[in-house]
């Protein structure tokens, strides 16, 4: 597709450079790990499971905290295997061969490694797939007439999964799709910057301004949960400030778990063109919005468009989407997003 003409081209324009939103941040990006992923040489056989794009890819920007249950509760390396298994209708964590029981170790370890876990200020995890300690899914369970299930959970991921109900939590196996991957990036910096608000001595003024620098990438991620979000920030004066902090951590992981799309890509944009009603001729405007479409169809890329947009706004002043997270992200989160998507 052509370029716009009559408006700003991104590529020559020095005011496409990403604008920082208003949150501030200075440490970098810590994520929990299976540390097997890693290359540890941890696992039941003396061997690792690296996972390069891990290592290498993301490696380079976040901050590593590597744990490895089965290691950590002590059963050495090499180590007898071990698997989950139903008994009177309860999960154990057993070994292969000598089918002793780890159960209430593992659930003694975690509870502790869980407490020191919420002191390392995560945005996020990544385990182990599959594994009976690390899976957060489709791991297998094994019962006493020998059949087996195949929808279990290991038993530090369920303890996980419960003590951190919102963090961003992944399994490498899901990473390897760049859909999976682009979300689980944007859901640990988002997590960041709601912890970063809600750690703080925060006002309900500082809650209202953060979703609306919020409002575009919701919207983006969740139409419906969005509005739900937006109603709830309305309410903020009803509520207990626990219950409000809850509620709205909750709900705005949740929309952010959300894949983004082609389709609600478009519609934000359509709803970012109305901003420049007043400032575009009706030739601009109507050329913006072919660009849009063009979009829409997969012609056009969506970084340039919105390295266009960028300019705009910088350029008419108009801060509310200068201010938006879903134009700017941060500096650190777009070089990441960038490196994924380089891999497709």
């Amino acid at each position: 597709m052509a370029p716009m003409t009559g408006l700003p081209s991104a590529q020559h324009n020095e005011l496409g450079k990403a604008l920082p939103p208003a949150v501030t941040v200075h440490k970098p990006i810590r994520i929990g790990i299976s540390s097997c992923l890693l290359g540890d040489r941890v696992r039941y056989d003396g061997g690792h499971k690296q996972d390069h794009f891990l290592t290498d890819v993301m490696g380079p920007h976040v901050e590593w905290v590597a744990v490895c249950p089965e290691f950590e509760i002590g059963l050495g390396v090499p180590r007898e295997p071990i698997e989950l298994e139903r008994k009177s209708g309860e999960i154990r964590l057993v070994s292969i061969e000598t089918r002793a029981d780890h159960t209430k170790t593992m659930q003694r370890w975690a509870k502790r490694r869980l407490d020191e876990l919420h002191r390392e200020n995560l945005s996020g995890y990544i385990l182990k797939s599959r594994s009976p300690s690390c899976g957060i899914g489709r791991v297998p369970i094994y019962l006493e007439n020998g059949a087996r299930e195949g929808n279990g959970r290991g038993l530090f991921a369920s303890g996980l999964l419960e003590s951190f109900e919102n963090l961003p939590v992944e399994d490498e196996a899901r990473l390897a799709t760049p859909m999976h991957r682009e979300n689980f990036i944007e859901r640990v910096f988002a997590y960041r910057r709601l912890r970063q608000l809600f750690d703080g001595r925060w006002k309900n003024r500082d809650v209202a301004e953060f979703h609306v620098q919020h409002e575009l990438l919701l919207m983006a991620h969740s139409p419906r949960l969005s509005r739900e979000i937006g109603r709830v920030v309305d309410q903020i004066a009803n509520y207990p400030r626990k219950e409000f902090r809850q509620h709205y951590e909750s709900l705005f992981m949740q929309a952010m778990k959300s894949a983004t799309n082609r389709r609600r890509h478009a519609k934000v944009l359509r709803h970012i063109a109305d901003s420049f009603a007043e400032q575009l001729d009706p030739a601009q405007t109507n050329e913006l919005g072919r660009i849009i479409e063009g979009y829409s169809q997969g012609l056009e890329p969506l970084s340039t468009l919105l390295a266009s947009i960028r300019i705009l706004a910088r350029r008419f002043g108009i801060h509310y989407l200068e201010e938006q997270v879903y134009l700017n992200p941060r500096p650190e989160e777009a070089a990441l997003r960038d490196r994924v998507k380089s891999l497709r």
